[in-house]
């Protein structure tokens, strides 16, 4: 009686969560595959014509293409972001892991407080002015990595945890210190938390519209998000090409939930068992 209660439970919810997704995302599609005149009634109505590739067309063209140079600007940042956190956030885990003091005390309220303060937009544009990185692409880089530097050091750090001490002893005594103990022998075991935070941290800054908004202004440097302002105004919004822009810009993010969202959660939850 009990399995089957809590069979029902399950089915329920996963009802719900299915519900929750596809609605949203049903509505989305059937918008994007309409005309201009019957995606302005907003329902779940079946189109009555499907001008498909029209409507994918005017999204790539609009502006100059500015969609094909967003999605170029959006790689460069995605990658060099993701890059630099996964080094950064690896590195200064092992550190705080392995050397616990009132300086790593230190460093750990100031990374918990990165998840914990909310970003300052206004001193943040001064400094970038100041170094002469406002509105530009290594500035937005530097920015995305200061704000998604906190959350990669926890998973690093329940990680390295499980790392034996004896390991880096062992390395010592065959000659590798600093720089060449970490790379050589630690990060490779880093590799399942490693690919968690690579996910994970690609979909948040692929997706991020604020900080492009604020920090890297201007079609030449628009990312894939603030190209959704392309098709909205005051007056007159195109939903079916807006709808259609939200269609080519939500795929990456979903491809890589589906085929690596076993690996998202390996990875999260052996880091949580670990530490």
């Amino acid at each position: 009686m009990r399995a089957l209660k809590r069979f029902g439970v399950e089915g329920i919810a996963l009802l719900l969560a299915t519900a929750i997704f596809l609605v949203p995302f049903s509505f989305m599609l059937l918008t994007a595959v309409k005309d201009e005149v019957q995606s302005s009634d907003l329902d779940f109505a079946w189109p009555t014509s499907w001008p498909i590739v029209q409507n994918f067309v005017e999204v790539i063209e609009a502006r100059d293409y500015v969609l094909l140079r967003a999605y170029l600007n959006s790689t460069i940042l995605t990658v060099a972001s993701v890059a630099l956190i996964v080094v950064f956030a690896a590195m200064a885990a092992f550190v705080l892991q392995r050397r616990a003091g009132k300086i790593g005390s230190l460093a750990n309220f100031l990374v918990l407080s990165g998840l914990i303060i909310p970003p300052a937009i206004v001193p943040t544009i001064w400094l970038l002015q100041a170094l002469g990185l406002f509105k530009s692409l290594p500035g937005l880089i530097l920015v995305e990595v200061a704000f998604g530097l906190s959350y990669a050091v926890l998973l690093f750090r329940a990680f390295v945890a499980a790392i034996p001490r004896e390991l880096d002893e062992a390395a010592m005594i065959d000659g590798c210190t600093g720089l060449t103990l970490f790379f050589r022998v630690v990060f490779p075991l880093l590799k399942p938390v490693t690919i968690t935070v690579i996910l994970t941290t690609s979909v948040a800054v692929f997706n991020d519209f604020v900080n492009p908004l604020y920090f890297l202004p201007g079609d030449d440097n628009a990312t894939v998000q603030v190209t959704l302002y392309n098709f909205q105004s005051q007056y007159n919004t195109q939903w079916n090409l807006l709808f259609m822009d939200i269609v080519l810009i939500t795929i990456p993010p979903l491809l890589l939930f589906v085929f690596f969202n076993r690996k998202i959660v390996d990875g999260m939850t052996a880091g949580a068992i670990k530490g």
